[in-house]
């Protein structure tokens, strides 16, 4: 357990289940204290428990993040139980595959919302935990599509590409503070998200085909990745995007 993260604060959206899952249990595995972010309140539940078992305190909190009003009750909320928080992760996300011809506005907002607006209102109110502390961690859970694109993907590329713009531009304006803000860019890995393609045999040996590891990813080399950007030797990783993709970009 790292002395340095010991004690600490993270605040984790889309913490019930996958990825956020994953990242919460790395960090309460070095003594970090969790406010836990998500819809599914049983999903949550779950993730505290095994924190819990952990030795590490943990809070569920219910909260649909395109909601300003909920996120400023939330930080409210995060403040009366936790003091600062000290980490953000935002990772919250959906994921809409269809032609650009048949999307709605409606599903348009929905995926930009969701994934790059949520990630605006957390930080608005997040960062004032963090300022005049000389440390502070925001990781945002970016995506391959912030970089290369499929087709269908004309939402959720948008919003990833928009979010990496985010963690470079809240980078410069956050260094003099000592916080640092760091994008994940995760290829394949094996979550619900992607549950689609996995249980499609065909279109899943085809999408192992173009990943060099020839594999998916698994969840706990992201709960790695993000202990180690929490990290204070990670404290000179900032405004920059981290790829952990298979070798994909790399075609």
């Amino acid at each position: 357990m790292s002395e340095f993260l010991k004690g600490k604060t993270a605040v984790i959206t889309g913490a019930s289940r996958g990825l956020g899952r994953a990242m919460a249990l790395a960090l309460a595995g070095e003594g970090v204290r969790l406010a836990l972010v998500a819809r599914d309140e049983a999903k949550l539940a779950e993730v505290a428990a095994a924190a819990n078992e952990m030795g590490v305190e943990a809070e569920c909190y219910r909260v649909d993040v395109t909601s300003e009003a909920e996120i400023v009750e939330l930080e409210g909320r995060v403040r009366q139980r936790f003091g600062r928080a000290q980490i953000l992760i935002n990772n919250a996300g959906v994921n809409l595959r269809k032609p650009v011809t048949e999307f709605t506005y409606e599903e348009w907002r929905r995926v930009l919302d969701t994934n790059l607006t949520s990630a605006f209102l957390m930080c608005r109110s997040f960062v004032l935990h963090m300022k005049g502390t000389g440390y502070g961690r925001i990781i945002n859970m970016t995506s391959i599509m912030s970089h290369v694109s499929l087709p269908e993907r004309v939402a959720y590329s948008s919003s990833k590409a928009g979010l990496l713009g985010l963690t470079r531009a809240l980078a410069l304006e956050l260094a003099t503070e000592g916080i640092t803000v760091v994008g994940i860019s995760p290829g394949p890995f094996a979550t619900e998200m992607n549950t689609v393609l996995m249980n499609d045999p065909a279109k899943n040996e085809q999408f192992l085909q173009g990943i060099p590891l020839g594999r998916w990813g698994k969840v706990e080399d992201i709960g790695a990745l993000a202990r180690f950007i929490c990290s204070e030797e990670a404290s000179f990783i900032t405004g920059t995007d981290i790829v952990i993709d298979g070798g994909w970009l790399a075609r």
